[in-house]
């Protein structure tokens, strides 16, 4: 789910967009609340959250899709709020089942669930599957055929054959077991650590943060003739950290740079894989990692901090090697037309939201490294120490530019913070729930172990026949899916044969890691790719 979404071209009449516009923000500014409340105190703890949360979640998904006329566009508009209406009268009545069921559920039925409990649990699932199919196609395909594999493994030859699982097996495995499913770790993940970093960058996204680094990247391109480029480069570093996609890096830094790269004299494809490959870099570099430093560290058992210390030398080896790389492009095709970035001119406040985002970051890491504080609390301590001071500085200034503003025009950039921390972390919530339906379906299939036996075979002929395996095994997991994705599952199935192959455990997630990364690049299915070279005008290929 996007942000900041123009609704000028609503197919809605007035007072209906307007009912959707503020359903959608009430139930963003509850979501936050209630997550903000859970940081502080977390009441209930983290599986009774995701059994609250990602029901909530979906109903975020359908409002903003029905905002914006996405849930099904080729139907008309009201037979989308209809469909939509009946969406959401299902995950809340999921909802409110099994949060008041929930303790027979996990202790009196645990294990003999009754028809009620597979209904709603079996609604939640086919919910987050739809989802997929509005959203990641592939992870939707994935899934399908896993479950078909688990249901019918019986007709499997070979070393992949099982004895079939019953429907009723698939259906608890995703949703009513809750170790595994829908409500498992990984959505718990999205809605707490993960979910309390987005807090913090979403009030850098609300105040202008993201577009102050991009005046900053503009700075940059004028001093040099050719410095040009590496506001791509820079530019990503910083925004990447902000976004956590590197899809939505490309769409933000790539609409200024590419154009002017081009205009510089840069080639249309090399301007587009310069944009790319920066965009790629941006999904290393910590402290977000693009969300697998969480997951690594949740997969390890280790700190969030201790993966992030080690993050950061790979990610500047390979800018290093971008910006000298860039560099030597640049002195090979540079043109002399004096060219900068779009966008404006670089104020005051432009500076004061990039030393804020210097602050976050540097605050960040000196809470957990230095006091050694909990990473959500550290971002809950340096969300109340940054967002009470950009509201303060962005009413100042509204008072001195407007006079006297209005009460909405002051609330203006709260309800933005609002909107991108519910929509990011919905979003992300959803698609770990889908993803947690098809780890579900790993574990009681057996394929990971599976996969293990071959790759402890080949590392009994040799230690690189393993990675090799790992690498195309990760390689081809990546062509159809996100990092996060690709990560979750590369490490699901290769770690546990290669560290028990001998194999250092933090090698093997940084490696799967890697792999994970290197797939948003794989041919033919690099959204990266397609993203620049549609900017760029650019063969594809």
């Amino acid at each position: 789910m996007s942000t900041g979404i123009s609704m000028s071209a609503s197919p809605y009449p007035k007072r209906l967009t307007a009912a959707l516009d503020g359903l959608y923000m009430i139930t963003a500014t509850i979501f936050f609340v209630y997550l903000f409340n859970y940081f502080i105190s977390g009441e209930g703890g983290p599986t009774v959250l995701a059994v609250t949360m990602v029901p909530v979640c979906y109903v975020l998904f359908i409002l903003q899709a029905l905002r914006t006329n996405d849930l099904y566009p080729s139907l008309g508009p009201m037979t989308n709020i209809a469909i939509g209406a009946v969406q959401i009268g299902l995950a809340l009545a999921v909802l409110y089942y099994i949060r008041s069921e929930f303790f027979a559920i996990r202790t009196d039925r645990a294990g003999f669930w009754n028809t009620t409990d597979m209904i709603m649990g079996g609604i939640m699932s086919l919910l987050i599957l739809e989802y997929t199919r509005k959203r990641y196609f592939v992870i939707l395909v994935l899934n399908v055929v896993l479950v078909l594999y688990a249901v019918y493994g019986n007709h499997v030859g070979g070393m992949f054959h099982h004895p079939g699982m019953s429907w009723e097996r698939i259906v608890t495995a995703s949703s009513l077991e809750m170790t595994t499913g829908v409500y498992s770790r990984l959505p718990q993940l999205a809605l707490t650590l993960i979910g309390s970093f987005i807090l913090v960058l979403s009030v850098l996204r609300a105040f202008g943060g993201v577009e102050s680094i991009l005046l900053g990247a503009g700075l940059i391109s004028a001093k040099s003739p050719y410095a040009l480029p590496q506001a791509a480069v820079i530019g990503s570093l910083g925004v990447a950290t902000v976004s956590g996609s590197g899809a939505a890096n490309a769409a933000a830094t790539g609409s200024a740079t590419i154009p002017a790269m081009i205009q510089s004299g840069l080639p249309r494809a090399t301007a587009a894989a310069i944009e790319a490959a920066s965009s790629l870099g941006g999904q290393l570099m910590p402290p977000i990692m693009g969300i697998s430093a969480f997951l690594m560290a949740d997969f390890l058992g280790e700190s969030y901090f201790d993966v992030v210390a080690r993050g950061y030398a790979p990610a500047v080896i390979y800018f290093v090697a971008l910006i000298v790389s860039v560099y030597l492009l640049s002195v090979h095709y540079r043109a002399d037309t004096e060219v900068t970035l779009p966008g404006g001119t670089f104020t005051v406040g432009d500076a004061i939201n990039i030393g804020v985002f210097a602050m976050v970051v540097f605050g960040l890491i000196g809470l957990m490294a230095v006091t050694h504080m909990a990473a959500m609390i550290a971002a809950l301590t340096v969300f109340v120490m940054v967002a009470p001071v950009m509201f303060s500085i962005d009413a100042y200034r509204r008072f001195r530019v407007e006079g006297r503003p209005s009460i909405r025009q002051l609330l203006t950039p709260i309800g933005r913070m609002i909107d991108a921390f519910s929509s990011m972390t919905a979003d992300l919530t959803l698609l770990l729930a889908a993803l947690s339906i098809m780890t579900g379906v790993f574990v009681i299939t057996g394929i990971p172990t599976k996969v293990g036996v071959l790759m402890l075979e080949a590392a009994g002929i040799n230690l690189i026949a393993m990675a090799v395996i790992a690498f195309l095994f990760g390689a081809l997991v990546g062509t159809g899916l996100p990092p996060a994705p690709t990560y979750i599952l590369t490490a699901l199935v290769i770690a546990p044969p290669m560290i028990k192959a001998g194999v250092d455990p933090w090698v093997v997630h940084f490696y799967a890691f890697f792999l994970a990364v290197w797939g948003e690049l794989t041919p033919p299915t690099s959204v990266v790719a397609a993203v620049t070279a549609k900017i760029a005008d650019a063969s594809f290929m």
